[in-house]
C-alpha cells in the first residue's frame, strides 16, 4: 500500500456516536462506569505479529499517513485484546511531517531531524500546519468510526515541549542540553518558537476532532527532564495553549508526561481533564498533587508484564485499589507497551482489569 492523498476537507464534522454506556467515557467525566476501564499506550504496535507482518515494506511515516493501515493498526488491539479504548496509531512527529519539516523516523533511534533548529531564523522559517494538510489522518478516522462500533476513539499528539525537544537535539536526547540552553540564554526566541508549535499542535488535535475522534492524548514524553518552575514558566503557558483550543470541543483531554510526579499539578492546570501517571508515583497520590479534581490514568509498569500472571494480576489489583480513591481511574500502563511483551499476557491483564470491584 502507498500513501494517498484527499482532495480537499470534508464540508462538516461526522454526528457524534452515541456511547452512552462507555467504560472509559464514564471514567474521564468522573461517572461510575460499569466496569473499570483499559488501554495500554503502545497497544497497537510491534508486541502484535499482526502489526510485524502489516507494517512488512511500509515505513513508519507512511503507516501514520496511509487511511487505510492506520486504520487497521489501531484496530489490531481493540479487535485482539478487548480494550475499552483505541488511540489512533500516529507518532509525535507526524504533524511537523506534515507540515514539511525535514523528519524522518529512524529504525532503532526514533526521530531524526534533517536541519537542527537553533536559532530565531531557524524558528522563523518552520512551516505552519494547514489543517487540510492533515486530511489524510482525518480520512484514517473516517475508515476507524464505523469499526469501532461503540469503542471510542482518542486522538494523540506530542506536546509542544517534547516536540520542541526533537526540533533543537535534532533527535532524540538523554539530557536536552541544547533544549534547555536554547531556554534560557533565548527566552524570546524559545517561546516564538513554542507558540509555533502550540499552533500546530492544535490544528493537528482539532483536525482529529473534527473528524470525530471522541478523547485526546497530549503526550509530553520529555517534560520530567524540567522543574516545576522552569516548566511553570517555559512550558505551561504553551500546552495551555493547545488544551484550552479545544476547551469548546466538549471531549475529555488527557495530559500524559514520563518522570512528571512534580509536575502534575502544573498539568492539571494546563488544561488537564485526566492526568495520565506513570508507575512511580501512586495514582491516590498524584491525585492529590493534581488537585485531587480530575480522574487518573495508568499506572502499571511496562516491565511487570514480563514478571508472570501472577505478579501481573497483584500490581493490577493493587493499582486498581489506588483507583478507587481517584475522582476516576482508567487503567494503563505507565508508558507504552514494550516490544517484547507476549501479546496473550496483555489479554490477559485486561480480563484481570475487567474482574476488579470499583469501590
Amino acid at each position: 500500500m502507498t500513501a494517498g492523498t484527499l482532495s480537499g476537507r470534508s464540508a462538516a464534522p461526522p454526528a457524534r456516536r452515541d456511547l452512552t454506556g462507555s467504560p472509559f467515557l464514564d471514567a474521564v467525566h468522573g461517572r461510575r462506569p460499569s466496569r473499570l476501564p483499559v488501554w495500554f499506550m503502545r497497544q497497537a504496535g510491534r508486541s502484535l505479529p499482526e502489526y510485524r507482518a502489516l507494517r512488512e515494506g511500509n515505513a513508519m511515516l507512511e503507516a501514520c499517513l496511509t487511511p487505510d493501515l492506520t486504520c487497521e493498526i489501531t484496530l489490531q488491539p481493540v479487535r485482539r485484546h478487548g480494550v475499552d479504548a483505541a488511540i489512533l496509531f500516529s507518532d509525535i512527529v507526524v504533524p511537523l511531517y506534515l507540515a514539511g519539516v525535514g523528519v524522518d523516523i529512524v529504525p532503532g533511534t526514533g526521530p531524526v531531524l534533517d536541519q537542527p533548529v537553533r536559532t530565531a531564523a531557524d524558528v522563523e522559517a518552520l512551516p505552519e500546519l494547514a489543517p487540510e494538510q492533515a486530511d489524510r489522518v482525518a480520512q484514517a478516522i473516517g475508515l476507524l468510526l464505523p469499526e469501532l462500533g461503540e469503542t471510542p476513539l482518542i486522538g494523540f499528539a506530542g506536546a509542544p515541549f517534547t516536540l520542541a525537544s526533537y526540533l533543537i537535539e535534532g533527535g532524540p536526547s538523554r539530557n536536552h542540553e541544547k533544549t534547555k540552553a536554547l531556554m534560557r540564554s533565548e527566552p524570546a526566541v524559545w517561546h516564538t518558537l513554542m507558540a509555533h508549535l502550540a499552533e500546530l499542535t492544535g490544528t493537528f488535535l482539532r483536525r482529529q476532532v473534527e473528524a470525530g475522534a471522541d478523547a485526546v492524548q497530549l503526550f509530553d514524553s520529555w517534560a520530567g527532564a524540567l522543574s516545576e518552575r522552569d516548566y511553570r514558566e517555559f512550558v505551561l503557558p504553551h500546552s495551555a495553549t493547545v488544551l484550552g483550543s479545544l476547551a469548546d470541543a466538549g471531549i475529555p483531554r488527557i495530559h500524559f508526561g514520563v518522570g512528571t510526579a512534580e509536575l502534575y499539578g502544573a498539568m492539571t492546570e494546563a488544561g488537564a481533564d485526566v492526568i495520565g501517571v506513570d508507575w512511580r508515583t501512586p495514582l491516590d497520590v498524584a491525585a492529590r498533587r493534581s488537585g485531587g479534581a480530575v480522574p487518573v490514568q495508568g499506572n502499571l509498569d511496562p516491565a511487570v508484564l514480563f514478571a508472570g500472571q501472577d505478579a501481573v494480576d497483584a500490581e493490577v489489583t493493587r493499582i486498581a485499589a489506588e483507583g478507587t480513591r481517584c475522582p476516576g481511574h482508567v487503567f494503563n500502563l505507565g508508558h507504552g507497551v514494550l516490544p517484547e511483551t507476549d501479546p496473550d499476557v496483555i489479554t490477559r491483564t485486561v480480563e484481570t482489569v475487567h474482574r476488579q470491584p470499583l469501590g
